[in-house]
């Protein structure tokens, strides 16, 4: 059952999001498996306290062993007997540009993947379905790359001083003022780092005293900003507005607690896409909700923007709501625009305050120019601003691209998570021996992909996650389509039997969500 909405006007557009239910034995064997690996790392571990394996890991030393434990925690005996089996399928070096196709570099182990030892082999022309290179704009050529080479060598590669003092370019105000007109908000703030946009801005915004609702499957840049706002932090289920509400309600009712005094802010977090399940934010019911228990919105667009939309606006646009109803909508460069750093768009008394106290703003270097003048140069693209439709028919493609490439995984019978408009593709994989045949198998067929597997995703629930390209042309997607059907017989991944469980617990009631009377 594929979940339809379209709740009482909210929905301008069919919203069509599904989330496969895992099949019992498949659920069974995936936790069989990571017993017998447990079992298995219990023994290598008792092997090397008796030196009959190698130790190659990180232990304390003799003197230190009253002291608390460094090392010796779960994440570590895992790192050290089940990601080191499969560690050959991650930090893989690459070559080239990140584009459509790459170069990646040869690398064996000798030593169970404990290092690596380069061929000086290049393996050429591997179909990239791993980069979030959206739009297509990681590339050596072309108006972007032009552009940066030029403003490179007229300022340097560095700014070396903070905006607050000597590191204000101009590049910087004309980029600020051109994301706010793309965004349609009155003023924007741009900084180096995506990460820490988030983690250094919503301290600044929130404190003792503040509640944070936040997404459960929110990136870990939200979560260490709100974990560093010291707010009181709650948590609702994945994209679930019921459990948003009940939270709000609690909020309200109970104020903070021991003292029960009205929460000082409400704030809510959530991302446009989510980039491990490839769903997209309910944001028309979460408006709502904010509208009707008045609190406030941050919008985290990392892998929205530019991939969403008509002319690639992102989430807000893909409604076909109002950036006014969103109180901070944040994003990044890395992704769509091919670049480096993130923003964050709202009104000008919010970014006015955030040039004061944002941590990013007083203590963090500039961004690079080159980097800035990329940017610029996308952006204006997309928009039309460069006198082509280059930018226009990029988002088509994208979108074209995403549809066809889910809609061929989902006949083949593999379990394809996320909504339907989105790039990124996550197909289940579950049993831990499969995370690394999978990547494996890929690459022996000239295809790069991104395995994923605990901490990032709940440890049964590993998978690929595919990420599409205006970049890539039918054809490129129909080789990868072959392989990944065949290495799917080959490991027997097609565990799909169509039925689709919907994400929320009960049907929404269509006046849930009515804006209240001031």
């Amino acid at each position: 059952i594929n979940h339809i909405v379209h709740n009482g006007g909210l929905y301008k557009r069919p919203f069509n999001e599904a989330f496969e239910e895992t099949p019992m034995l498949v659920a069974v064997l995936t936790y069989v498996g990571y017993g017998v690996l447990t079992l298995f790392g219990y023994l290598r571990d008792f092997m090397r306290q008796w030196k009959i394996e190698k130790c190659q890991n990180a232990t304390e030393r003799e003197e230190q062993k009253d002291f608390v434990p460094l090392y010796q925690d779960f994440e570590n005996f895992y790192n050290r007997n089940l990601y080191m089996r499969i560690r050959d399928s991650w930090n893989r070096p690459i070559c080239s540009v990140p584009g459509a196709k790459v170069d990646m570099m040869e690398r064996v182990s000798h030593d169970y993947n404990w290092t690596f030892t380069y061929t000086g082999r290049v393996i050429k022309d591997i179909i990239n379905m791993g980069s979030y290179n959206y739009l297509g704009f990681a590339q050596k050529t072309g108006a972007c790359q032009e552009a940066a080479a030029k403003v490179l060598s007229q300022y340097g590669a560095g700014v070396c001083s903070t905006r607050q003092e000597m590191g204000n370019l101009d590049k910087h105000e004309e980029l600020e003022k051109l994301v706010a007109r793309f965004l349609g908000v009155e003023s924007a703030m741009a900084y180096g780092m995506g990460f820490a946009t988030n983690s250094m801005n919503i301290p600044a915004l929130v404190g003792k005293g503040c509640l944070i609702l936040s997404d459960e499957l929110n990136h870990a840049s939200l979560v260490l900003g709100a974990r560093l706002s010291g707010a009181t932090i709650r948590i609702f289920k994945h994209n679930n507005m019921q459990s948003l509400e009940k939270l709000l309600k609690d909020a309200i009712v109970h104020g903070q607690p021991r003292t029960r005094r009205p929460w000082k802010k409400i704030l809510i977090l959530v991302e446009g896409i989510y980039s491990m399940e490839g769903s997209i934010v309910r944001l028309p019911e979460v408006i709502a909700l904010k509208k009707k228990y008045k609190s406030y919105l941050y919008l985290d667009e990392a892998h929205s923007i530019g991939a969403l939309g008509p002319t690639g606006r992102g989430v807000v646009e893909y409604f076909g709501l109002s950036p006014e109803d969103v109180d901070v909508m944040m994003g990044t460069f890395t992704k769509s625009f091919g670049a480096a750093g993130g923003y964050i768009g709202g009104k000008k008394e919010l970014i006015d305050y955030l040039r004061t106290y944002s941590h990013s703003a007083a203590y963090a270097t500039s961004m690079s120019p080159p980097v800035v003048e990329q940017i610029i140069t996308s952006v204006k693209c997309i928009m039309g601003e460069d006198g082509t439709t280059i930018g226009e028919a990029r988002v088509q493609q994208l979108a074209e691209n995403t549809r066809y490439f889910r809609r061929r995984l989902k006949e083949m019978g593999f379990i394809i998570y996320g909504n339907e408009d989105s790039p990124v593709v996550p197909l289940m994989l579950y049993m831990p021996a499969k995370i690394g045949a999978f990547g494996r198998e890929m690459l022996k067929r000239n295809i790069g992909v991104v395995v994923v597997g605990f901490p990032a995703t709940p440890i049964i629930e590993s998978r690929a996650r595919f990420c599409l390209s205006a970049a890539h042309t039918k054809e490129m997607l129909d080789t990868a389509l072959k392989e990944i059907n065949e290495v799917g017989d080959l490991l027997q991944l097609k565990y799909s039997r169509r039925r689709l469980v919907p994400l929320l617990d009960r049907p929404f009631d269509e006046t849930t969500y009515e804006e209240t009377e001031d």
